[in-house]
């Protein structure tokens, strides 16, 4: 099942056609292995190779007579490779060829993809944190204005958290970078342990430690689970700049293009509707964790109820956290940036938003937290009624004048005083 919202590289991953070609590659790493212990006639991989043909068609045709999928395609490549082709699948069961290709093919394969629309979506973060670097904006609590910040501030914050997907993404990938071929319950019984040693190898992949009949599910759940993460980061983003670009506000505003339409109705609209469509997929992704958990409880050695939702879940999960960092990218690389409104909102509460340093300055002097708290937040409350300058109404305070000057009061409430850390920040963030 593949979301029509897919991009064509991610598609191939998640083909038939890509998936029985691992699949073989499988069987024949596999007889390769045998071919070095003896168990099967030197060259008899390369016999099968030479001949051995992928026939969708004749897979699925075989497929609806045995209702075995490994099977059905066994059987076609038999069909085409003759009797060499009789020791394929020696010692191995189904699960060996369908979980090292789910996880090799798959996943393995897609997280390439992935890591590669995260690394571009941090280019693009770090890139637009740095321009607006020293862009004065509102930092805002509870929808309401708090503390001055900046706009590369702010940007900086989403870098640093994609940083950490980053950094959980390549340990997930760990996680299921694990081959498996180890027969029927995992016991080896029939297969020598030295042909997941070389399978592994040439997969590029590790061997399980110990498995059942299949790789166990905890591994997936990680993987699906980090997906989930990396999917509520892009949320966030995308919810800041849907925030920011109400009309009231508008601080920033997804690109409109030349030709574009907003509304069918409405001729003057210009919606956030890449944001609003990454919020959702986000949602659909997040959905995908609880099912991947009970994925891991399976009956005793194996059963197949996992499998019915890999189908539909792990190529779902994929191709979309491939479309949403892509369409991420494409918003933060492509966003409409607009200092002076940023600070038009500053100046909207005049002067109140620096409130806390006014505090902490008379406690400094000698005065209680409570009171200078009560001093402060009294004049605030006149801001808020008057809209009168805040600094006007400090000056006027006698109370407050017996521990701060005109000239401290300025400098607190100057935008450098809530801006001076910036460059701290910065190197943090940006080693």
């Amino acid at each position: 099942m593949i979301p029509r919202y897919s991009r064509a590289e991610m598609t191939d991953v998640w083909s038939s056609n890509s998936k029985f070609k691992i699949w073989l590659d499988i069987e024949l790493y596999a007889c390769e292995a045998m071919e070095k212990l003896g168990t099967v006639p030197k060259g008899t991989s390369k016999k099968i190779r030479s001949k051995a043909k992928i026939n969708e068609k004749r897979i699925d045709q075989i497929e609806k007579k045995v209702k075995h999928d490994v099977i059905a395609f066994l059987t076609t490549i038999s069909e085409y490779a003759g009797p060499p082709a009789r020791f394929l699948h020696q010692g191995l069961t189904s699960s060996d060829i369908l979980d090292t290709a789910f996880n090799v093919q798959q996943l393995k394969q897609s997280s390439v993809i992935i890591e590669k629309e995260l690394l571009n979506l941090l280019k693009s973060l770090k890139k637009i944190a740095i321009k607006h670097k020293n862009t004065p904006c509102i930092g805002r609590s509870h929808g309401i204005h708090a503390e001055p910040t900046t706009f590369g501030v702010k940007m900086a914050s989403f870098y640093a958290e994609f940083q950490r997907n980053h950094k959980r993404f390549l340990e997930a990938i760990e996680e299921i970078n694990i081959c498996a071929i180890s027969g029927a319950v995992g016991n080896y019984a029939n297969i020598d342990p030295r042909v997941e040693q070389y399978v592994a190898k040439k997969l590029g992949m590790k061997a399980e430690t110990i498995s059942t009949q299949i790789i166990p599910r905890d591994r997936h759940a990680v993987y699906f689970n980090t997906l989930a993460v990396i999917a509520s980061s892009i949320e966030r983003l995308a919810t800041e700049i849907r925030h920011l670009q109400r009309t009231e506000v508008l601080e920033v505003e997804e690109f409109f293009s030349k030709g574009q339409k907003g509304s069918s109705a409405m001729p003057h609209k210009r919606n956030p509707v890449l944001t609003e469509n990454l919020t959702g997929l986000a949602r659909l992704i997040r959905g995908y964790t609880v099912p991947a958990l009970e994925n891991i409880t399976l009956w005793h050695e194996r059963d197949i109820s996992h499998s019915s939702v890999e189908r539909i879940m792990a190529p779902d999960a994929n191709i979309i956290i491939d479309f949403a960092l892509s369409r991420m990218n494409n918003v933060i690389s492509n966003l409409v940036v607009y200092p002076k409104n940023m600070k038009t909102n500053l100046d909207r509460l005049k002067k109140l938003p620096m409130s806390e340093g006014l505090m902490l300055a008379m406690t400094q002097k000698g005065l209680s937290r409570e009171n200078a708290y009560k001093i402060v937040q009294r004049n605030a409350m006149e801001v808020w009624k008057t809209n009168t300058d805040f600094e006007v109404i400090l000056n006027k305070d006698e109370e407050l004048k017996k521990y701060l000057s005109k000239k401290e009061i300025s400098k607190i409430l100057d935008l450098k005083h809530a801006a001076r850390r910036t460059d701290y920040i910065f190197k943090k963030v940006f080693k």
